[in-house]
């Protein structure tokens, strides 16, 4: 009976044992396995057995991209001003044996060299170099900690300045010294506003001005035009005017032609027309010889008819 409960508890420890052995490593893991002590494999994804007394896990290792936060480190820039500045550090480990066998505490290792590669940079910069050359200051350590971890097994994937602290007296003079160049924008700003806007009204009187000279100048081009387009109608109709007598004249003429007119009806016409050339306005008028006669036959002729007249009265 008692053998018989030693065998099953050696059964059960035996499965245990052999349990124990078979490991199943997820993935983006590692298992940095040692026999007797020496580094044997890595266990990548999948399942492994071990042996049992002889083979241990030395470390599981993550292979995922990490993060790690470190304290704030007081540094010194090259115009001797101190400040603190905390890191934030972006890692991966891409070699679990040299991860697990080439130093001793990696993080603390990160940590420290991280100080000192901030140290070194910073104190070649001057303060306001600092505050503005946070990617510089990135990229140089970046470099350098990816070179000094690499024997480590780890790779440096990105380094962040996550805050610049410089001394209270130096926040306050860089507050003061901000507020002096808001002003001064301020002042900038409001010269230039200023400045445009006389301009804008320098150049609206101007505007003006021209508007009014092209609409004087418009105006007396419309009454220029104006002027000529009646003086020529009124020239257009004297000349229709004196067309039109001439034209009655000269159907006169042809009318006393068409008639048969005798010289002495044409020399009384031309008589008629002295008449009315000196109507009210010529105080002299000369006469050609040829019609001279005839001016004295037809007075002749009036002073019979007057004669007539007188005795027929009497009678």
């Amino acid at each position: 009976m008692l053998g018989a409960v030693v065998g099953i508890i050696l059964l059960i420890f035996v499965v245990l044992i052999l349990i124990s052995c078979v490991k199943v490593v997820q993935q983006s893991k590692a298992l940095v396995i040692e026999r007797l002590g020496a580094y044997q494999a890595t266990w990548g994804v999948g399942i492994h057995f071990k042996i049992p007394f002889i083979e241990r896990v030395a470390r599981r290792v993550d292979l995922k991209e990490q993060v790690v936060d470190f304290a704030p480190q007081p540094v010194i820039t090259k115009d001797n001003v101190t400040m603190r500045i905390d890191t934030v550090v972006f890692y991966q480990i891409t070699d679990p044996k040299l991860f697990c066998y080439g130093v001793a505490n990696p993080i603390m290792a990160i940590e420290n060299l991280t100080a000192t590669t901030l140290r070194n940079i910073i104190g070649d910069l001057e303060l306001d170099q600092t505050l503005t050359s946070r990617e510089t200051i990135n990229t140089k350590m970046r470099a350098t900690l990816d070179v000094a971890t690499d024997p480590w097994g780890i790779k440096v994937k990105r380094v962040e300045l996550k805050n610049i602290i410089p001394p209270a007296a130096i926040q306050d003079a860089m507050e003061k010294q901000m507020k002096a160049e808001r002003e001064r924008r301020e002042a900038i700003l409001r010269a230039e506003g200023e400045k445009k806007s006389s301009i804008l009204v320098a150049e609206g009187k101007k505007e003006s001005v021209i508007l009014d000279a092209e609409a004087a100048k418009q105006a007396a081009i419309l009454k220029a035009e104006a002027e000529k387009e009646a003086t020529i109608r009124e020239a257009e109709g004297q000349a229709e005017a004196i067309l039109k007598v001439q034209q009655a004249n000269a159907d006169g003429i042809r009318f006393l032609k068409e008639a048969g007119a005798d010289q002495s009806v044409l020399t009384i016409k031309s008589l008629e027309a002295f008449e009315k050339a000196a109507d009210g306005k010529a105080t002299k008028i000369i006469i050609p010889s040829e019609i001279q006669g005839i001016a004295g036959l037809v007075k002749s002729l009036a002073e019979v008819g007057a004669s007539d007249g007188k005795e027929e009265k009497k009678a």
